[in-house]
């Protein structure tokens, strides 16, 4: 069971003699309290929680709670500040915290990439089958020749050498999307260097949703979708009439100002047929 922000200060202001509403305090916890005898409801219409002990709340808050100092747990959790460590010293539990203990995001490349982390040179270029996770990414600096590129699927994240032919005229460092609650992390940085992003993902309209809700709208003229010669060929030929007939656009049309991305929309349209990324994954031969 967890303490909310709003019944600790119901609490503390229990702990400070006040009688509170009992409307503004309903939760599983206060019932239990009750049935302990360490809060009690009063009235018929109108009731009102009082504290009876004190002494049993701390004990009951420390014991079941692990929460050792109320007030502090209550100031932790209206600091947004707050880190895992100072969670630990306060409730003895981490999870409390708002701060991630996993932030960053998965890099990948096929081309050696010298770049900065905390201020040590770091050479990227996993092994084939492995990739480089990026953890204190505020400090991660690359040349600014480089152009990243997020990859929308995991498959296509995983055998980027097999897609190499697509790249020949740009230097790429390859962002995974997933795992994606680290999306966030990988925005901050992109809008912290001057290098532009160019978009990998699926040829139909939930692909372009994800471009333009996810990163175009955070990283504006830095940003554009990758789209290869052959397109209309491709999806003629190899698209899926169910990535069409199943997805809906979750984007305005009226405020999309790429041309080329207004062209594909036109094809998948008239085509009535998507084409998933992997299509362009070349086995070697």
């Amino acid at each position: 069971m967890k303490l909310s922000l709003n019944i600790a200060k119901v609490l503390a202001r229990l702990i400070n003699g006040e009688t509170i509403s009992n409307s503004t305090a309903k939760s599983k916890l206060i019932e239990d309290l009750i049935a302990e005898n360490i809060l009690f409801r009063k009235g018929k219409h109108k009731k009102s929680l009082e504290l009876i002990n004190e002494k049993s709340l701390r004990i009951y808050l420390s014991n079941q709670l692990q929460i050792n100092n109320l007030n502090e747990y209550i100031f932790a959790l209206e600091n947004h500040d707050s880190t895992r460590a100072e969670f630990v010293k306060i409730t003895t539990d981490s999870k409390y915290s708002k701060e991630r203990a996993f932030k960053g995001f998965l890099i990948n490349s096929y081309i050696v990439i010298n770049a900065k982390l905390n201020n040590e040179n770091l050479t990227i270029y996993p092994v084939f089958g492995s990739f480089t996770f990026i953890y204190d990414y505020e400090t991660f600096k690359i040349p600014t020749d480089i152009t990243i590129v997020g990859v929308e699927n995991a498959k296509n994240f995983s055998c980027i050498q097999e897609q190499e032919y697509l790249f020949k005229n740009i230097k790429p460092l390859f962002i995974s999307r997933y795992p994606q609650n680290q999306n966030k992390d990988f925005i901050k940085w992109m809008q912290s260097i001057p290098n532009n992003y160019l978009h990998f993902g699926d040829f139909d309209m939930a692909g372009i949703g994800i471009y333009l809700n996810e990163y175009k709208c955070h990283l504006l003229n830095k940003a554009s979708f990758y789209i290869p010669k052959n397109i209309k060929m491709d999806i003629c030929k190899y698209g899926n009439r169910a990535r069409f007939d199943n997805q809906k656009a979750n984007f305005d049309l009226k405020k999309i100002q790429e041309k080329k991305i207004l062209d594909l929309i036109l094809i998948i349209n008239s085509e009535k047929k998507g084409l998933d990324q992997e299509y362009y994954i070349k086995s070697k031969a």
